[in-house]
């Protein structure tokens, strides 16, 4: 609604002495105060409509009807204010609600013996389901058609004592507050709010459907019923929606049921709201869900949840929806909704009524607007126009929502409002009660001078026989609860039927639950819970800021076991016991240690052997030619003792592999220290080598090559070798590694490993090696821009850079690794930087020596050097 809209919809309820001030004013010919008014509404809002249904009688009730379901469009023109557009698509339900008043009445004047001698007439409008047309229209009928925006030839000048509507809660409350003062009864056949059961609110109220405690009670007791703890809700953004969702919960909250979602729905923005809900309904884990609007609002949102393709969602409906033949007979219905529970407005039968119906024409009612509207969309064509229809179209087997009969609800309600008012009157105009006594059988009241204060008191005490033999009654304005409970079921030609499957009489549910289909397809109760009882080998598990009721069944973590069912927590298993696989109970912990037999083990042996292979091989070819000026030229000797290093390095991971033993924990440190020495040791003095070879040939620095020859080499070697032989053998002495399980590292195996009982010896193990390694990095990076072909700085630089990169990632993953994957990180550190050494250093030289033999020569070489 816009602004302005809604300040006169505030105006009108907050201000009601004013209105009655113009009306009074009108009723004694000073028309000016609501003409005013009228005149002010017209001129921003425009018509509600050029169409409504008049007919005259010495009593006029009005009408209120929503006969139209498009919202009218709004010009937002920033410069004036806002002028609403007619509204339009004829809706058939209401306009079955309308002619079901007209029905009534013609029957009550029928009828000799209520309301003798007086003829009833109507005047309805099409308020669009806007609350502002709605109440310039209720102002129209309280004060005379005269101050109406929209005269008729037929119109009467003289105030209604009565309305019939309206069809939205919201709307009768602004309605009752606008009409309170002027006593003007309003009897409504469809507004459920619990709100307008309020006596001292609404004095004026009436209507002829129970309130929505009742039906929100039903429902509450149909999820308790079937045990339903886990529900979503999509409710109208109304006080319709807001206040059942509110009474449903408070009638669950102590059974354990609680809502996933409550997603709210508009009219106004059907769309985004019905994608919104539908999105929700697709995350949730409810399948029982709640649907608490207009029908019009559940086509939207089911559209949109087929669209997503959610169709495994057992939905609860509102009277509001739950019979709508809209939604029955739509494709998309059948697809995502078949097997609705839902509360029904009850149903009663008419007589006459289908006839009545049938036998409607425009032809037999020219100034039937409605009628003729009704004909254009039926007949696709204008009775206006007598050469475009041909006169002979009849409803007699017209089959739509408009001529469906067989399950009266609505209908039946304003029914009941047109005999409930007509009683009323009836006793009225009799005046058993009057201290002036009727003369010559006549009334003593002129049905042309009907004080609505008077009505309003004999519509409080209003008790009648129905012509179905019903007791009819109103308890402060309301009627004792009756609701039907219906299921939508599926035909054998593949539509959605009706079928009653239960009452419901005040607070008590009488459910044939034999008779129910689910949305399953079977007779099987869908579930529908926040988290099913968890199993032993789990525990519970609140959701954060989500109800009690709702719970994630956790696994027990390993180690830890839950034997019995809903266990709140798990128990942690003795040390040397384990949690089995169902975590239901422990068991003793197996021993695992890194063995030849596992995969693990079978990849690092087939890496370790390989590496040995191809180094043996290279080792051959370096033999074979040895003489070639490759080979020379890079300190042949060296070379070779390198390559035997590099064996060892393979082969000593081949120690790290098989079940701890004293023996073999103490040798595969020894063994991994000494190898990898050796091997650095040669890469160090290699380089040393290649520093002292290129300053040679500077004038003044001949000596330097005779004090680091062969002797030199091989006697730096095997010092820098026997420092760390010397480290080892202390360590190794004093406080050497000893196998040792591991019970900390919690799985269903403990590891028997080689505790480190002194960390200090195995850290200057690696230490010596680390500075052996960086010393060797920076002498090689230093010469690494000598001519190529003569030394092999640049290869040297490269394998050191990947080594100590390798061992520089091996101190945090080796602390971090559980278990036997300590071992397994070890070996690898080992096996990377031995192929790393192999590959980077002597696959050149091995390219060149078997497939570039060419380069292979004196000749080559001194020409590169040049």
């Amino acid at each position: 609604m816009c602004w302005f809209s809604w300040l006169f919809t505030l105006w009108t309820s907050s201000a009601p002495s004013l209105l009655l001030v113009g009306l009074v004013g009108r009723q004694l010919g000073l028309k000016i105060g609501l003409q005013g008014v009228q005149t002010a509404i017209c001129s921003r809002w425009g018509p509600p409509s050029d169409k409504s249904l008049f007919q005259d009688g010495d009593v006029i009730f009005g009408g209120l009807f929503h006969l139209h379901y498009q919202t009218p469009a709004i010009d937002h023109e920033f410069t004036q204010l806002q002028h609403y557009k007619p509204c339009t698509g004829l809706e058939y339900a209401p306009l079955q609600y309308m002619y079901a008043m007209v029905f009534a009445l013609e029957e009550i004047n029928d009828n000799p013996t209520l309301l003798p001698g007086v003829k009833l007439g109507y005047h309805i409008f099409d308020c669009c389901g806007q609350p502002m047309w709605a109440n310039q229209a209720a102002l129209s009928l309280a004060g005379g058609e005269s101050s109406s925006c929209n005269l008729t030839k037929d119109s009467v000048d003289h105030p209604l004592p009565l309305i019939i509507g309206a069809a939205s809660s919201i709307i009768s409350e602004i309605l009752s507050k606008t009409l309170g003062p002027l006593s003007v009864p309003l009897i409504s056949y469809l507004s459920s709010c619990p709100c307008l059961s309020n006596k001292v609110q609404f004095p004026n109220f009436f209507r002829t459907i129970p309130s929505d405690i009742y039906q929100a009670r039903a429902i509450a007791q149909l999820s308790i019923h079937f045990n339903w703890t886990w529900i979503g809700a999509v409710v109208e953004n109304s006080s319709y929606g807001q206040t059942a969702i509110k009474i449903f919960q408070e009638e669950t909250e102590g059974a354990g049921v609680c809502l996933e979602f409550i997603e709210t729905v508009s009219l106004e923005n059907i769309v985004n709201d019905a994608k919104r809900a539908a999105l929700a309904i697709q995350a949730s884990t409810a399948r029982v869900i709640l649907v608490f609007t207009w029908y019009t609002n559940v086509r939207e949102l089911f559209l949109e949840v087929a669209r997503i393709n959610v169709t495994d969602r057992q939905f609860v409906a509102s009277e509001a929806w739950s019979t709508s033949r809209d939604l029955l007979q739509h494709p998309v219905t059948r697809k995502v909704a078949s097997g609705v529970l839902g509360v029904a407005i009850r149903s009663s039968a008419l007589p006459g009524f289908e006839n009545y119906l049938r036998a409607l024409h425009p032809f037999h009612h020219p100034s039937d607007v409605f009628l003729r509207e009704f004909w254009e969309a039926e007949f696709r064509c204008s009775p206006a126009s007598l050469s475009a229809c041909s006169g002979a179209e009849s409803l007699e087997k017209v089959q739509n929502v408009f001529t469906d009969v067989s399950q009266l609800r609505v209908s039946y309600n304003v029914y009941l409002a047109v005999y409930a008012a007509a009683h009323a009157l009836h006793s009225l105009l009799s005046c058993p009660n009057r201290d002036r006594p009727a003369a010559n059988g006549s009334t003593c009241s002129s049905p042309k001078h009907i004080r609505p204060t008077e009505l309003l008191q004999h519509l409080n005490n209003v008790n009648f026989t129905t012509p179905q033999g019903e007791t009819f009654y109103f308890q402060d304005g309301d009627i004792p609860a009756q609701y039907d409970l219906v299921n939508w079921q599926n035909t054998p030609e593949g539509t959605l039927k009706l079928v009653l499957v239960g009452r419901v009489e005040g607070f008590d549910i009488h459910l044939n639950e034999s008779l129910i289909h689910w949305n399953t397809g079977s007779s099987q109760v869908p579930t529908s819970v926040c988290s099913e009882t968890c199993p032993p080998g789990t525990r519970k598990s609140n959701r954060k800021g989500e109800p009690v009721c709702c719970f994630d069944c956790i696994p027990c973590a390993e180690g830890e076991i839950s034997n019995t069912t809903g266990s709140l927590h798990c128990d942690q298993c003795p040390l040397e016991f384990w949690s089995n696989p169902g975590r239901t109970a422990c068991v003793p912990r197996q021993l695992d240690f890194l063995s030849f037999n596992e995969t693990l083990g079978i990849t690092l042996t087939t890496a370790s052997v390989s590496g040995a292979v191809m180094t043996t091989a290279v080792f051959v070819v370096f033999l074979r030619y040895s003489q070639t000026p490759v080979v020379r030229a890079n300190n042949s000797e060296l070379s070779f003792l390198l390559l035997v290093s590099l064996k060892l390095c393979f082969l000593c991971s081949l120690v790290f592999i098989g079940r701890p033993s004293v023996w073999s924990c103490r040798f595969q440190q020894a063994a991994f220290g000494i190898s990898f020495v050796l091997c650095v040791s040669c890469l160090q003095v290699k380089t040393i080598v290649v520093l002292a070879a290129f300053r040679s040939t500077r004038p003044g620095a001949e000596a330097l090559i005779k004090w680091f020859g062969p002797g030199q080499q091989r006697g730096s070697v095997c010092l820098l070798t026997c420092v760390q032989i010397i480290i080892c053998a202390v360590w190794l002495s004093l406080s050497p590694p000893v196998p040792k399980p591991d019970l900390g590292f919690h799985g269903s195996k403990f590891t028997l490993e080689c505790s480190m009982t002194s960390v200090v010896g195995f850290s200057l193990i690696l230490g010596y090696i680390g500075l052996l390694a960086c010393t060797c990095l920076i002498l090689a990076f230093l010469a690494r821009k000598l001519p190529d072909n003569f030394n092999e700085a640049k290869l040297i630089t490269f394998s050191m850079l990947i080594f100590c990169a390798v061992w520089v990632a091996f101190v945090p993953a080796y602390i971090s690794s559980p278990g036997k994957y300590t071992v397994a990180v070890e070996i690898f550190a080992i096996l990377a930087s031995s192929y790393a050494l192999l590959i980077c250093i002597f696959a050149p030289k091995c390219f060149t020596i078997l497939l570039r033999p060419e380069k292979n020569t004196k000749k080559y070489m001194m020409a590169r050097c040049k």
